[in-house]
C-alpha cells in the first residue's frame, strides 16, 4: 500500500482477512494426493500397538479392553461403536433440522400484537431493513454452517463404509473444518437468549424463545455429539489395510492377529 493511499477501514480489513482465510482453506482442500503421494510411515497399528485415548501411551494391541497401565483408562483400538453412534446422532440432527427452520424461533409480544419469527423470516427482515451484512452472518451461522457440518459428516461416514482411499488428507482436513465451524452454530440461540433476558417491559413488550429455538439447539448439540463420536482414524484404516499395515486387522470388524512386538507404556504416539 502506497503512503498516499487511504487507510482501509475495519470492515475492509475484516473482509480481506476473511478472503485470505477462505482462500487458504480452499487451497488446502484442493491439494491433490496424486501430485503429492502419501508417505509410507509406520503407525502404532502396523507395529502391533494401540494408543490410549486419554494419555497417548502405547500398549500391545492384545490389551484392548484392559485398563491403561499409565492412566487407567480403558484401551480401545478405535472409539467404541463410532460409526453407529455417529449415524444415530446425525440422523436425529437431520430430522430436527426441518422444524428448527420451520417453527418460530422467537415470539415477540407487545401492545401492537404478537409476532412469531423463524430463522428465515429474521434473515429476510434484516436484509430488507438494510442490515445485509448481519443478514449474511445469520444466514451462514444458522443455516449454512449446520447443514454443511451434517453433509461433511455424512460424506466422511460414507467414505469409511465404502473404504475409500480418495484424498484422505483432504478428508481429514474436512473433519478439522467441522471441528472449527461448529462453535458458530449457536449464534441464534445466543441472540434469542439475550433478547429474552433483556426485553422484559411488562405489558409493553416481551420476547420469548419459540419451539424452533429448542429444535435448533438440539440440532447443534446432536451435530457436536456426532462429530465427537466419529473417529477420523477410521478414514485411514482402508489405506493401511490396502498397504498391509494392519497386521490382519480388517477395518470396522475388530479382527486382529497377535502383535508382533510391544513397546513401553510410557511411549507416546498418535495412531
Amino acid at each position: 500500500m502506497n503512503p498516499g493511499d487511504p487507510k482501509p477501514s475495519v470492515r475492509q480489513r475484516a473482509l480481506r482477512r476473511s478472503r485470505e482465510v477462505v482462500a487458504g482453506v480452499v487451497q488446502e482442500l484442493a491439494d491433490d494426493d496424486e501430485r503429492t503421494p502419501l508417505p509410507e510411515v509406520p503407525t502404532a497399528t502396523s507395529m502391533g500397538l494401540l494408543s490410549c485415548h486419554a494419555c497417548d501411551a502405547l500398549s500391545p494391541i492384545d490389551q484392548e479392553g484392559q485398563p491403561c497401565r499409565r492412566c487407567g483408562a480403558t484401551l480401545h483400538y478405535r472409539k467404541p461403536a463410532s460409526l453407529t453412534r455417529t449415524w444415530a446422532f446425525l440422523l436425529a440432527a437431520y430430522i430436527l433440522y426441518i422444524p428448527a427452520n420451520v417453527l418460530p424461533i422467537m415470539i415477540t409480544r407487545s401492545i401492537l400484537g404478537t409476532q412469531e419469527d423463524t430463522i428465515l423470516s429474521g434473515i429476510i427482515y434484516l436484509w430488507l431493513s438494510g442490515s445485509r451484512m448481519l443478514a449474511i452472518v445469520v444466514l451462514i451461522a444458522s443455516i449454512v454452517v449446520p447443514l454443511l457440518k451434517m453433509m461433511i459428516l455424512t460424506f466422511l461416514l460414507l467414505s469409511v463404509h465404502l473404504r475409500s482411499t480418495w484424498r484422505l488428507r483432504q478428508q481429514t482436513k474436512l473433519y478439522g473444518l467441522v471441528e472449527l465451524i461448529g462453535r458458530w452454530s449457536m449464534l441464534d440461540i445466543f441472540v434469542v437468549a439475550l433478547l429474552a433476558s433483556l426485553v422484559r417491559a411488562g405489558a409493553l413488550a416481551q420476547v420469548d424463545p419459540g419451539t424452533g429455538a429448542a429444535a435448533f439447539g438440539m440440532v447443534v448439540v446432536l451435530t457436536m455429539l456426532a462429530s465427537l463420536s466419529f473417529d477420523p482414524r477410521l478414514l485411514w484404516d482402508a489405506h493401511d489395510h490396502a498397504e498391509g499395515h494392519t497386521h490382519g486387522r480388517a477395518a470396522g470388524h475388530g479382527q486382529r492377529e497377535a502383535p508382533g512386538g510391544a513397546a513401553p507404556a510410557s511411549a507416546r504416539a498418535n495412531d
